[in-house]
């Protein structure tokens, strides 16, 4: 059976969702309709950077014994302005640290918002691709593709405009399927 970790925030956490509306609980279904056998453990927290999910990856790895490690995570680190070599840093010792576990690895990439300004938003977005193709991980570029930069994607997000709605999920999940899909195949 293939086990699968979602190391994730708010955006994986189902966050102002009805339980089971969010991506990775729609993931979980579909891995059901396609016949795959698969368990997806779902340790997202709401507003976790990757300085919290490097704290957790070592016991999560140890306890569930996953095939495939999505991580995403990286949101929260840019809008508290941390550095962006410490988020590169983290999410390249969890790379490693599922690897080193027997596991595949999904980085599931995030962008700012313009205002944080084109620099440091071009530099952040690169930052998932970097660490992807340095330790042979797969990636997402961006979760939200068709979401947060879609014609309609006002009606898309919960009034925070941060979190995307239980509308949006599906999209998000159409993301990120092909690649699970193809790492567990």
């Amino acid at each position: 059976m293939t086990t699968i970790l979602v190391v994730g925030d708010s955006l994986s956490a189902e966050y102002g969702l009805k339980r089971g509306s969010g991506w990775v609980a729609l993931m979980e279904q579909r891995l059901a309709q396609e016949k795959f056998a698969a368990k997806v453990v779902n340790a997202s927290i709401s507003g976790d950077t990757t300085s919290g999910g490097r704290s957790r990856l070592a016991n999560l790895l140890k306890q569930h014994r996953p095939t495939l490690v999505i991580l995403e995570l990286g949101g929260n680190d840019a809008l508290r302005g941390l550095p962006l070599s410490m988020t590169q840093d983290n999410l390249q010792v969890m790379t490693q640290a599922a690897h080193r576990a027997g596991a595949k690895v999904l980085l599931v990439g995030m962008q700012m918002p313009p205002n944080y300004g084109q620099d440091y938003g071009a530099r952040f977005a690169a930052i998932y691709a970097t660490v992807a193709k340095a330790n042979k991980a797969a990636l997402v570029p961006f979760l939200l593709k068709d979401v947060a930069d879609g014609p309609d994607a006002a009606r898309l997000f919960q009034n925070d405009r941060i979190h995307p709605n239980e509308a949006a999920h599906p999209l998000i999940l159409n993301n990120v399927w092909p690649s699970v899909k193809k790492l567990i195949a």
